[in-house]
């Protein structure tokens, strides 16, 4: 069964679980009302969080944790699978039953760095959100470093410039901010189990191989000593597992008062090595599903200790899960708000900034298209609206690098940059309507199973068809009606005398999702 978190005797702790229903009792629905849950897919550990927002303050209602070791299942090809997969979909499944009755719109689960490298990860996400009956996006490296901090920020307040710091299963993050702006957000590919896994063969602890680990662990990070470096902080803090578990260690054996500093780690690794393996490590305050991933953990601690001259690692409130819900709760307040403007909005501004998108071009496609998608898919939700409208604001994103398959390099370009707000798997989305824009359906035949993709690709396409020639729109829309699966375009009288091109380009269309089979695309001239 998943471990609940014992009661923190910290004063600074946030409430503890007040009247919910047990994770064998589902909660009744009306009692999620005002309630936001995340999911933190990890590396190491699944944690599921349930707070509640009221008047700026965040109460803690549930949290439940599941040491599930995700990241040890990759084998040599990055395939992700065995024992550790079957861990994470019963884990999930066991997360769903407490989670009975939550809107959608409630909770959102992230995934981390292991599926970021899982070269099977599509197929895991499909048995994952079954698991889960809930979607599950995977986040980019930074993208995770910016939702930590807001974590933090959120819960531990300051003014004072500051490092956070997340060692994770696979990756571990670095953020400098101050107060609730995250200056610089960056993830390295190091994390505890990995580099347990990697110099700590079958739990056995030696001096060679804390070396090995600590050479590796500064090898990952040796590019971040300077954006990261003393000089740009005042106080550093500890996010999440290990940080919190090391910091338990050191304040219930008295070498510190939970401060991580390099004379506790170097105590910690020395009592490592007496022990010599996982299997005989028994110390007051280390949970014995930390055992396995210790020698890691402690590694990246004391490299970056000593790399970055830490004299004090403090552990940190917030983490990732709490910033998933912060972030969630910004993003439903936007879409109350008339304007529905959210980080995404400001980052797509921003894009078509750095890439020189032609704004009036893109803004021109934007209207039309969401004009299409209405009579297309009147009962879309808003959040595939706002796709539809992204999509379209960026869909000539790749003009910058050759106007020649510019579609192609929007594509790629839209599903690899660094976009804050976006997860990796909406950014996917994002780029599949880009690159379906135009020429042949078969590019994207797999993600036209899916009804919603293939009414929003079909408004971008005819958008993009119809606003050909630039300049203002020029040429009328022909009018549209969608019966469910054939979408007839019923132009004015002598429509296609008075726009040949346009006529030309929208046989074109109707041959091309003739070829798809997905949908039906005719002409009715009067």
């Amino acid at each position: 069964m998943p471990s609940r978190s014992a009661p923190s005797t910290r004063p600074d702790a946030l409430p503890a679980l007040a009247a919910t229903a047990s994770p064998q009792a589902p909660t009744a629905q009306a009692n999620w009302r005002q309630v936001l849950a995340a999911i933190d897919i990890g590396s190491n550990s699944f944690r599921l969080e349930i707070g509640q927002l009221r008047g700026g303050r965040y109460r803690r209602l549930d949290y439940l944790k599941d040491t599930v070791r995700l990241g040890a299942g990759l084998d040599a090809e990055g395939r992700l699978g065995g024992e550790a997969a079957e861990r994470g979909l019963a884990c999930l499944r066991r997360f769903r039953e407490r989670l009975a009755g939550i809107p959608t719109a409630q909770l959102r689960a992230v995934a981390t760095q292991t599926l970021r490298e899982a070269t099977n990860r599509n197929a895991f996400l499909v048995e994952a959100s079954q698991a889960l009956g809930h979607p599950i996006e995977v986040i980019s490296g930074r993208e995770e470093a910016r939702l930590i901090y807001k974590g933090v920020a959120r819960l531990q307040p300051s003014d004072q410039p500051r490092l956070v710091v997340d060692i994770g299963g696979r990756s571990t993050e670095l953020i400098l901010g101050v107060g609730a702006l995250a200056l610089r957000a960056e993830s390295f590919r190091i994390g505890s189990v990995s580099l347990s896994m990697a110099h700590f063969p079958d739990g056995r602890f030696t001096a060679a191989g804390f070396q090995a680990a600590q050479v590796a662990a500064g090898a990952e990070l040796e590019e971040a000593l300077e954006p990261f470096a003393r000089r740009h902080w005042t106080q550093a803090l500890g996010s999440s597992g290990t940080a919190g578990a090391v910091s338990q260690l050191l304040a219930a054996n008295g070498v510190t008062d939970g401060s991580i500093t390099p004379e506790g780690l170097r105590w910690c690794m020395q009592a490592c090595l007496r022990a010599g393996s996982i299997d005989r490590l028994d110390l007051p305050g280390l949970k014995p599903e930390r055992r396995a991933v210790l020698g890691g953990g402690l590694a990246i601690l004391y490299t970056l200790a000593t790399h970055f001259d830490i004299d004090a690692l403090q552990p940190a409130r917030g983490a990732l899960r709490q910033g998933v819900i912060f972030d969630l709760d910004e993003r439903l307040a936007a879409e109350r708000a008339p304007e529905h403007h959210d980080l995404r909005d400001d980052t797509v501004a921003e894009l078509q900034q750095r890439f020189q998108i032609e704004v009036a071009q893109a803004h021109r496609v934007r209207q039309l298209a969401q004009s299409l998608h209405a009579r297309l898919a009147p009962q879309a939700t808003l959040e595939q609206q706002r796709e539809l409208g992204w999509a379209a604001a960026l869909h000539e994103m790749g003009m910058m690098v050759s106007h020649h398959d510019h579609h192609r390099h929007s594509a790629y370009l839209l599903g690899h940059v660094d976009a804050p707000g976006f997860s990796q798997s909406q950014q996917r989305r994002l780029a599949d309507l880009v690159l379906g824009q135009r020429g042949g359906l078969r590019k994207v035949e797999e993600a036209l199973a899916d009804a919603s993709f293939a009414a929003q690709l079909l408004a971008l396409r005819l958008a993009t068809l119809l606003c050909h020639a630039r300049g203002s729109l020029g040429v009328v829309p022909p009018a549209l009606h969608w019966d469910g699966r054939t979408a007839r375009l019923v132009p004015p009288p002598g429509w296609s005398m008075q726009f040949p091109r346009s006529a030309y380009l929208l046989q074109e269309e109707i041959r091309a999702w003739s070829r798809n089979g997905s949908l039906r695309l005719q002409l009715d001239e009067r």
